[in-house]
């Protein structure tokens, strides 16, 4: 089976795993915004975020080091070395993290007890399901990869559904989080033997696995800084209802991650070993179109859609989150195809850009925030983390050319679609336009955009809908 074959297969089966209970959380949110005050849903967001900001610290991204460095293992003894050094640190930092944690919670009366302890839970519970999604992943377990996380989705809905009738505060979904992540990691745990990969402290492979996840720790904390800088400030300069309304924005665009996620998964993994072969420019580049007429046709559609989507799912407490939508949106788009290009590094090795280009942006985000958010308050955010996205998308592209040349696709077509989506997603707000005008104009763009994107991805399709079929007979 060639790698890009294989590639697509295993974006399947991960998607097959995950998609389902992913689309179930969307169908929920009537019941979030129902149920949850904005400025509890504010609360549970920003500890959310700042997990994803503590928990690279704390890990040393290890899991990630053992990821690509078991792609290279060539039989158990190296692999039981490679997982001892990740399990070794994990626990040293996570012993780390827990008193220290307590200490900054007892030193603020902000946050109630009762929080502090969900949270620190919380925590925990990332970093298990964190290092058991890697392990998965590193021994080519991808099956079970998909399995774990299609029991981790559903377990979470089930425990969420219990939060929001019985808790509807951050502790609870914190809660339902937490005991998810932990269920579902100890049983990939036990599936895998964990145990039996258990060994002793190795001074040369933690050192060089070490030196491969340290640019990571940057790389994945700037992408942190860049989402958390905009939510702690929002919270602080204006108030926990602005960041609410924030996040509820966030949710729609985070289709766009999710999507991307499936493929990048497998991506990380076949990047790293297609590297060795003569054809590698060619097939870089093929994936590379690919996943561009993707998220873009994703981008494009999901903008369109959104008028529609939009008032079946979010409550009118939350409906100002509408306006930003969009600029989130492109964001994120140009942050997947920047995660493409961070595959291909890793895939070489070279970790150490990842680091530099993040940090110069969530530099760049932070300032502008800083300057901005008090005058113009969420279209900062909103615009300070596009601009920060676009800047590490055409950097981290100039940056590797050192390793390969990749051909770009024409933009005055994608322009011009994006152009006319975007007029008719804001039409509501032309001075004197009718109900009746506002639905036609976004019938006519909802239909161009479905058109559009199924043929620039057309010959893609056909090819996963045949893959889809013969998943399903067997």
């Amino acid at each position: 089976m060639s790698q890009k074959s294989q590639l697509v297969k295993n974006t399947i089966i991960i998607a097959i795993g995950k998609i389902s209970t992913q689309i179930l959380s969307y169908i929920l949110l009537p019941l979030f915004t129902a149920r949850m005050a904005v400025e509890q849903y504010g609360t549970y967001d920003l500890g959310c975020t700042l997990s994803l900001f503590l928990c690279p610290i704390i890990t040393l991204l290890m899991e990630e080091s053992m990821f690509r460095f078991l792609i290279d293992a060539k039989n158990i003894r190296e692999k039981r070395k490679i997982i001892s050094q990740t399990i070794i640190y994990t626990l040293v930092g996570t012993l780390i993290f827990v008193p220290l944690a307590i200490l900054v919670f007892s030193s603020t009366k902000k946050y109630p007890s009762s929080f502090a302890f969900a949270f620190i839970v919380f925590v925990i519970s990332n970093i298990f399901i964190n290092l058991s999604n890697a392990l998965a992943r590193g021994l080519s377990q991808i099956k079970i990869f998909s399995i774990s996380n299609f029991i981790l989705g559903i377990t979470t809905i089930i425990l969420t559904i219990v939060a929001l009738l019985a808790f509807p505060n951050a502790q609870g979904l914190l809660w339902a989080n937490s005991i998810a992540n932990l269920a579902t990691s100890l049983i990939v745990f036990k599936k895998l033997k964990f145990k039996e990969y258990f060994g002793t402290y190795n001074k040369k492979i933690m050192r060089e696995m070490i030196s491969y996840s340290i640019p990571l720790v940057p790389n994945s904390i700037s992408w942190t800084i860049i989402n958390m800088s905009d939510r702690i400030i929002l919270t602080n300069f204006i108030d926990s209802t602005a960041n609410g309304i924030y996040a509820m924005a966030n949710k729609f665009p985070n289709i766009i991650n999710v999507l991307y996620g499936y493929f990048y998964t497998a991506w990380k993994e076949s990047a790293a070993k297609i590297i060795k072969q003569e054809n590698k420019d060619s097939y870089y580049n093929s994936i590379y179109h690919d996943i561009k007429r993707f998220l873009f046709a994703v981008t494009l559609s999901l903008i369109a859609v959104m008028p529609f989507a939009f008032p079946i799912f979010i409550n009118e407490k939350y409906s100002e989150a509408y306006i930003y939508i969009p600029i989130i949106m492109l964001a994120t788009y140009y942050s997947n195809i920047s995660s493409f290009y961070g595959g291909i590094f890793s895939a070489f090795k070279d970790t150490k850009i990842m680091g530099t280009t993040t940090f110069i942006a969530a530099s760049i985000n932070l300032i502008i925030d800083l300057i901005f958010v008090s005058k113009f308050k969420i279209y900062a955010a909103c615009f300070s983390t596009l601009i920060a996205d676009i800047i590490i998308y055409y950097y981290r592209r100039q940056r590797l050319k050192r390793f390969l040349k990749l051909k770009e696709l024409t933009v005055l077509g994608p322009i011009i679609m994006m152009t006319i989506i975007c007029f008719a997603y804001y039409s509501k707000y032309i001075p004197g336009i009718s109900n009746a005008g506002y639905w036609i104009i976004n019938v006519i763009s909802l239909i161009i955009a479905i058109i559009y994107s199924y043929a620039i991805n057309k010959k893609n399709i056909t090819v996963i809908i045949g893959k889809l079929k013969n998943r399903v007979r067997k």
